[in-house]
């Protein structure tokens, strides 16, 4: 499966804050919709069940994925990734059945817990960032799938500073933060991801080779 990085897969019209009941409801049907068609398709004649994608899933680099948060209908896609852990970056207590996919699969799950909050009240904590992308940048991780509710702001900030250590200008770390974030691109993230520290992970390699299992 090829997969273009930096650019996200399937359906993109829902664009919300965390926090935006309306958007929720759009996000909802969306899903139940997905279900839908492999529900068909799973039951039509000699057809194979779909693959779904979560919600503005890609890839970031060699063995490195980012997403929304992934429901049952996405499992059997991000079982073709041979993932050997998930970043999870909400505080929420992981839902049963994601638990039961990661136990069923071998794979680790590092939570990061960061808040969704609206502007002007977003926090993002530094070294909170900082610890979660010393995970990505283990290749002993690989290959790792980075998500939050909706693969936008807190995804999008930590893949930004992991950016910042592959050396990418400003200006395409704030490009490539926009294509997820969209209309809801908030200030204050592109203000975090400019002046997050990146000296005290300098050392690490940000070079990553395909390490599927």
């Amino acid at each position: 499966m090829k997969v273009e990085m930096g650019r996200p897969i399937g359906d993109l019209a829902a664009e919300a804050v965390d926090v935006d009941s309306e958007d929720e409801e759009e996000e909802a049907a969306a899903a139940a919709e997905r279900r839908r068609r492999i529900t068909a398709a799973a039951g039509g004649d000699g057809e194979e069940e779909l693959l779904v994608p979560p919600l503005n899933f890609a890839m970031v680099d060699n063995g490195v994925f980012r997403s929304g948060f992934p429901d049952t209908s996405n499992f059997k896609f991000l079982k073709t990734l041979g993932l050997r852990s998930i970043i999870c970056l909400c505080p929420e207590a992981y839902p049963e059945a994601n638990e039961e996919f990661l136990k069923s699969n071998g794979i680790r799950l590092f939570q990061f817990g960061i808040e969704g909050c609206k502007e002007p009240f977003v926090n993002i904590p530094e070294e909170t960032i900082r610890e979660a992308l010393k995970v990505v940048l283990d290749v002993r991780n690989h290959p790792i799938l980075i998500h939050c509710k909706r693969g936008k702001h807190r995804t999008g900030c930590l893949v930004g500073c992991l950016r910042k250590l592959q050396r990418w200008c400003l200006s395409s770390v704030f490009d490539e933060y926009q294509r997820f974030a969209a209309a809801k691109a908030r200030v204050s993230d592109q203000r975090f991801m400019e002046k997050f520290d990146i000296s005290s992970l300098k050392h690490l390699s940000t070079t990553f080779s395909c390490s599927k299992r």
